[in-house]
């Protein structure tokens, strides 16, 4: 893929302008060695933006984005001075929603032996993906309060699922798991108590599933899903589940193969500007200490630029990854002793020798 590719940088809030920078610093490492033109432009949103002129996203810089980015990267979003995240809310879910992001990606990849609790499993073991739907389900925000704030107070959240977005997210399970080369695609719901919610899931799979006869596809209530994946992880390939579903697996997923400090994802609409962002949060304690692990910014980046066609590029920075979690070159929580700005600096100058 030839010219040049406008990447927003939206560091975000706490430890999220450290660990964008720091990623930003590999990423630019890794397009001079791939001769890659990325054009990185950085943007003031998040809550000091917020708090001091009340601006999250404006309509301008929203179409700004959408119509001539080609993707987002996102370093953190969430500030105790903002206690109902109205700005997050706006930036975030606002750009999921408004982009029509519907595929939640999260690669779940064992990095290194010593990082998974367990027992007797490798990296062959713990190698598969999870496709959330990202725009439907619980995350809607349907719903209200009725007496609130009294004893006799009732709070509703009511699940949206559609036919078109239930099918575009199965199908988006097995064309992945066709682009890759894997051979097994599993539908996780509860459709034996949302009936009528996870029943259109049930059907919509099985239908799907018929027009890809290459590929094994199996349902796994999610309940059983979570502890399959604990007993048995290397029985998955690619997991497709709902929003509220695809949120808790996949952060236990993460646990798995060393915390939430190595988890990417990456919210998808294919042909659109996507948007990247780590899973870790802000972590506002971490702020300004040059102690915040960047290493799921930088695996952030490799999936953003295996999704921009840079397949290559993104493989030199899962192997730096690898070393610097090999030899050590990390951050504290990692069993190192670097601080933030000299792991970046680091897994850069092994980008440019690799």
């Amino acid at each position: 893929m030839s010219g040049t590719q406008k990447i927003a940088v939206i560091p975000g809030d706490g430890i999220g302008p450290e660990v964008a920078t720091a990623a930003v610093e590999v990423l630019d490492a890794v397009a001079e060695k791939h001769g890659l033109d990325l054009d990185f432009v950085w943007f003031d949103l998040g809550a000091e933006k917020y708090l001091a002129e009340g601006v999250t996203m404006p309509q301008a810089t929203f179409e700004d984005l959408r119509d001539h980015y080609d993707a987002i990267f996102l370093g953190a979003l969430g500030d105790p001075r903002v206690p109902d995240m109205a700005h997050a809310k706006d930036i975030l879910l606002g750009l999921r929603f408004r982009l029509d992001l519907y595929i939640n990606e999260r690669p779940v990849q064992l990095l290194h032996p010593e990082l998974t609790p367990l027992k007797g499993k490798g990296p062959a073991d713990l190698d598969f993906v999870i496709l959330r739907e990202n725009t439907e389900g619980l995350y809607v925000g349907v719903g209200g309060n009725f007496k609130k704030g009294t004893p006799d107070e009732i709070a509703v959240n009511e699940m949206i699922n559609t036919r078109k977005g239930t099918e575009r997210i199965i199908r988006a399970a097995f064309e992945y798991a066709t682009r890759h080369g894997k051979r097994r695609v599993c539908m996780s719901d509860k459709a034996n108590v949302l009936t009528y919610a996870h029943g259109l899931w049930q059907r919509v799979f099985k239908e799907v599933a018929g027009e890809y006869p290459d590929i094994e596809s199996r349902h796994l209530f999610a309940d059983v899903a979570a502890m399959e994946l604990v007993r048995a992880p290397e029985d998955f390939d690619v997991i497709v589940t709902s929003n509220m579903f695809g949120d808790l697996l996949s952060d236990l997923a993460a646990q798995l193969v060393g915390g939430i400090g190595l988890a990417s994802s990456g919210n998808i609409h294919p042909g659109r500007v996507s948007l990247f962002e780590p899973v870790h949060g802000s972590a506002p304690p971490l702020a300004g200490k040059d102690v915040a692990n960047p290493l799921a910014m930088v695996l952030t980046g490799a999936q953003m630029l295996r999704t921009l066609g840079h397949p290559e590029a993104a493989a030199d920075l899962d192997r730096a990854v690898r070393g610097a979690l090999a030899d050590k070159q990390v951050t504290r929580d990692l069993g190192g002793s670097l601080g933030t700005k000299a792991t970046g600096a680091a897994l850069a100058e092994r980008v440019a020798k690799g």
